[in-house]
């Protein structure tokens, strides 16, 4: 049986991906990892939309995200720290673990948090040195304004720090004309890598902000460090150089589909799975879905954990579970990056016949079947607009 990965991260590498990480190991002083840093800094700017400099980490996007809080959060600074899931959470934590004072603007686990939210939030704290952001909440398949955030952050002091990890190279992103100062995300979503590498695009003014932080809690994680290295394709540190040559393999892919096209396949990607995962009766999590994955909720009467593991068994596929109070609950099907239509609709196929083979009502071939009138509709505006 073929298995096929379709969770929310890690995602799929192609092939010639993987390749380069089987070539020998070069040394990373030498002028030819000089020239590879520099290939994939002016990619890595373009998939960001960003003309500042983006800063490689060898880490997860957790590190990437610490190195956000540490440099641009003096001990004692206010944060609004908007958490709408898991991931909006850990922006709260780490702010916490380094002295912050998270200011929490909520939202209720499936329902994004709204721009009058933080526009309230920073009437009230008009000191506040940051704002934390998900675009892409992971573990509930929300996708939030950044745009409207942005706008709003850009009229006060505060930086905007947002966590892209899943959303970057999946939907709509535009790192400047959002005015987003910092923007984070990790090698393994829709970047087509293994773990392992995480990105940090920093505008002037968090350069600013970072400057007048006179004691960051960092050494490994000191973003001036690595400010100078950006323009001569260097490093603090040793990187992952194997997992950056096969950076630029995946970014050069992306490079040539163009990342206006990467927005509109991963949207009509995910207007089909929602399409099919709706004709079968399901409930969808998110009010305001993200393009790279599609959540649902387990039917009444399902166990989700079983569901997931006889999907993986029986047919191949893995897709995620929900976590912590969402275990058990939810199911979340990744469609960003390497993954490609026809698996999604194979999930649905497989999704279909798991339920009735667990006694769940279910018309075989309904969601098969809406799916593909979602996916040929999108093709059809497509052809129209020339996308």
């Amino acid at each position: 049986m073929k298995h096929r990965m379709l969770t929310p991260g890690p995602t799929p590498v192609p092939e010639e991906t993987l390749l380069e990480m089987a070539k020998p190991v070069f040394y990373h002083r030498s002028a030819q990892a000089k020239h590879l840093l520099l290939e994939v800094q002016e990619d890595l700017q373009y998939v960001f939309c960003t003309n500042n400099p983006v800063l490689t980490l060898t880490c997860s996007g957790t590190g990437a995200m610490e190195a956000a809080v540490v440099n641009c959060v003096p001990p004692g600074g206010k944060v609004i720290c908007l958490s709408a899931g898991r991931w909006g959470e850990r922006w709260r934590n780490l702010c916490k673990a380094f002295g912050a004072e998270p200011i929490n603007v909520t939202a209720p686990y499936g329902q994004p948090i709204q721009p009058e939210q933080l526009a309230e939030a920073l009437a009230k704290h008009p000191d506040v040195t940051a704002v934390t952001a998900t675009l892409s909440e992971t573990a509930t398949g929300v996708r939030h304004d950044i745009a409207s955030f942005g706008k709003l952050a850009a009229q006060t002091p505060a930086v905007l720090i947002v966590d892209a990890i899943s959303g970057l190279g999946v939907t709509e992103m535009r790192t400047d004309d959002w005015h987003v100062d910092v923007c984070v995300t990790g090698s393994q979503k829709a970047l087509m890598l293994p773990p392992g590498l995480a990105f940090a695009s920093v505008s002037d003014k968090a350069w600013r902000r970072i400057e007048q932080n006179l004691t960051p809690h960092a050494f490994y994680f000191d973003m001036k460090k690595y400010r100078d290295g950006v323009k001569t394709g260097e490093t603090p540190f040793t990187p992952a150089i194997t997992l950056v040559r096969a950076l630029r393999a995946s970014l050069k892919r992306l490079r040539a589909e163009g990342i206006e096209n990467i927005w509109a396949r991963h949207a009509r990607v995910a207007a089909a799975a929602r399409a099919g995962i709706a004709a079968l009766g399901l409930e969808l999590f998110a009010a305001q879905p993200v393009e790279g994955l599609t959540v649902f909720k387990v039917p009444e009467g399902i166990d989700g954990e079983t569901l997931l593991k006889k999907l993986e068994k029986g047919y191949g596929f893995k897709l995620a579970g929900g976590q912590d109070v969402l275990k058990g609950k939810i199911v979340r099907l990744g469609h960003m990056g390497y993954i490609d239509y026809f698996e999604v609709l194979g999930a649905i196929a497989a999704l279909e016949l798991t339920l009735l083979e667990m006694g769940h009502p279910v018309e075989v071939g309904v969601g098969v079947a809406a799916a593909q009138a979602a996916m040929g509709q999108g093709l059809t505006i497509s052809n129209e607009v020339g996308v």
